[in-house]
């Protein structure tokens, strides 16, 4: 596992070091757009550092590790199916060498191999007036590198927190670059081919770059040394791939919350067997372990799996997963497995940062109801902006209690809140009392509201609480974007029901007998009450209490 990080990091450090001299060179066309004199300036300034032993070494160093790294990648796959950001960027890697060898022909290997000395003037001559194919390819090229970049980088940090709010700026970016890199280009260009109807000048500048009749098919076969020499590296791993797929080996299956059950191959990530067998599933980075949006539910077999690498535990670790979720970027089995995807397939980078431990499941938790008493009457005697600020202070005040005593502020209900204890804390007791000591602080909060608001109130605002424990379907609900951690199901409902009774018995608190009792509150000589619930058989025992119980 820390070799492949190590592969990673360099495969990084490779690209960044490649994306700086790309981007000297597109800023060096740019300058073009001034005159052809000023980019033969600012490339003394710009790629002379490049073409010097330090920096062609650290250049050919890294772009043969990126190169080999990519080649190792895709013997790596068990499935050629992958995302369509992940697809583009390794058709487009795959295809600059192919491009590359026609611009390096002329330029950088044609000063190595054939002892040329390029200039600008003579490699926009041979681009737009001797070779106009080549120029198209240059141009391809350049929109190629850049889109390679471009989906790495988008791969690499999309799951980052604050890249959703750079993306307008960076999309500005990655369109402004390439339009004037070739804006430029185009404008040198355009100056060459009025400077070539002179015969002297051409001359000249073919005489200065060591430019002659046998120029062209020198550079060639320069060109179709190269492209077969990168075919045949591409068809090396493609190859062993396919040996592989000969090979023998244990298949152990994998069966799909939808039903289908396949065969995985030896060594294949359960995300690449699901890719395998046209499945969609959620890989925002690529299968790198990095946004967790890939993330699974193991429901059989989970007994069996090795821990995960450190990689993937510091992913699972971020969400707070509990054990039975994993990434299926990371997960190769060699038994049976059965799997439930947590996230929909169309999941954004953004999505990998939910919560992953309450993706949904059934567990005891503490609710909380309260409600502002006496909202309507108060809106009705308010003016709106008012209300809203009644109702901004009242919730802050409940918020704050929630927060100091271990609470979840659930969701908004009109004039009220839910809340939930214990979703970190699995003592029923510590729960209940947790909860108690929440809404004593809701109380204490909202004397301290009625005192500021005193010439503002024509009386004091009063609240009721409705605390209940039971079982509970509690997860991340909600529509993409603005999912929250709440609670459904019996529990839920019969503690808005309790919450309800205050105002039949002009109380502050009900408490139901479940809550008291796995408190282990002393509630004797405490009047019992009893109250049928819709959709509940038996009727459900409470305790109705005018001030928050101390015991």
């Amino acid at each position: 596992m820390m070799v492949l990080r190590f592969r990673a990091d360099l495969r990084l450090v490779g690209a960044l070091v490649i994306l700086a001299f790309v981007i000297c060179h597109l800023v060096n066309h740019m300058l073009a757009l001034i005159s052809l004199d000023v980019a033969m300036a600012g490339h003394d300034v710009l790629m002379e550092p490049w073409e010097g032993a330090i920096g062609t070494g650290l250049l050919l160093t890294a772009g043969l590790t990126h190169y080999l790294n990519a080649l190792w990648a895709v013997y790596e796959r068990r499935t050629l199916r992958m995302g369509g950001v992940e697809a583009w960027q390794l058709g487009l890697g795959l295809s600059i060498p192919f491009l590359m060898i026609v611009h390096l022909s002329g330029t950088r290997l044609g000063e190595l191999v054939l002892g040329l000395e390029p200039g600008y003037p003579s490699v926009l001559l041979s681009q737009w007036v001797l070779s106009p194919w080549k120029g198209v390819s240059q141009a391809i090229l350049v929109l190629v590198v850049w889109g390679h970049a471009c989906a790495g980088l988008h791969l690499r940090f999309s799951m980052r927190s604050g890249y959703d709010s750079a993306r307008p700026w960076l999309l500005a970016l990655a369109v402004v670059v390439p339009t004037l890199s070739l804006a430029g280009w185009v404008a040198g260009g355009s100056f060459v081919m009025r400077a070539a109807a002179d015969p002297q000048w051409t001359g000249r500048v073919l005489a200065e770059a060591h430019m002659g009749p046998d120029t062209a098919a020198d550079t060639l076969r320069l060109m179709l040394i190269g492209v077969g020499l990168h075919a045949l590296l591409i068809a090396l791993p493609l190859g062993g791939r396919a040996l592989r797929l000969l090979g023998g080996g244990k298949r152990p299956q994998l069966t799909h919350s939808s039903g289908r059950v396949m065969r995985m191959m030896p060594g294949a990530s359960v995300l690449e067997t699901l890719q395998d067998h046209g499945i969609a599933h959620a890989a925002a980075c690529g299968g790198k372990a990095r946004c967790t949006t890939c993330r699974v539910r193991v429901r059989a077999g989970a007994d069996r799996l090795p821990p995960p690498g450190p990689q993937e535990m510091a992913a699972l670790t971020r969400i707070e997963a509990p054990p039975e979720v994993r990434l299926a970027c990371q997960l190769r089995p060699d038994h049976d497995l059965a799997v439930l995807p947590l996230l929909p397939s169309d999941a954004a980078a953004a999505e990998g940062r939910l919560h992953g431990g309450l993706d949904g499941r059934e567990r005891h938790v503490v609710v909380m109801f309260v409600d502002l008493r006496g909202s309507t009457t108060l809106g009705e005697a308010k003016m709106p902006y008012d209300m809203l600020f009644i109702l901004h202070r009242f919730f802050q005040q409940m918020t704050r209690a929630l927060s100091a005593t271990g609470g979840h502020y659930s969701n908004f209900t009109g004039d009220g809140l839910m809340a939930l204890y214990g979703l970190k804390v699995g003592d029923a007791g510590k729960m209940v009392k947790a909860a108690l000591a929440g809404a004593r602080q809701m109380v204490a909060g909202l004397e301290a509201l009625n005192a500021e608001l005193a010439m503002e109130l024509s009386a004091p605002l009063r609240m009721g609480i409705g605390i209940h424990y039971g079982e509970a379907i509690v997860g991340t609900m909600g529509p993409p974007g603005a999912q929250i951690v709440s609670a459904i199901g019996d529990t839920v409902n019969t503690t808005a029901r309790l919450e309800g009774l205050t105002k039949d018995h002009d109380c502050l608190l009900v408490l139901s007998a479940a809550a008291a009792l796995a408190g282990g509150l002393d509630v004797a000589g405490e009047p019992r009450h009893q109250v049928t619930v819709k959709g509940r058989v038996e009727p459900v025992e409470f305790f109705a209490f005018r001030e928050i119980p101390d015991r």
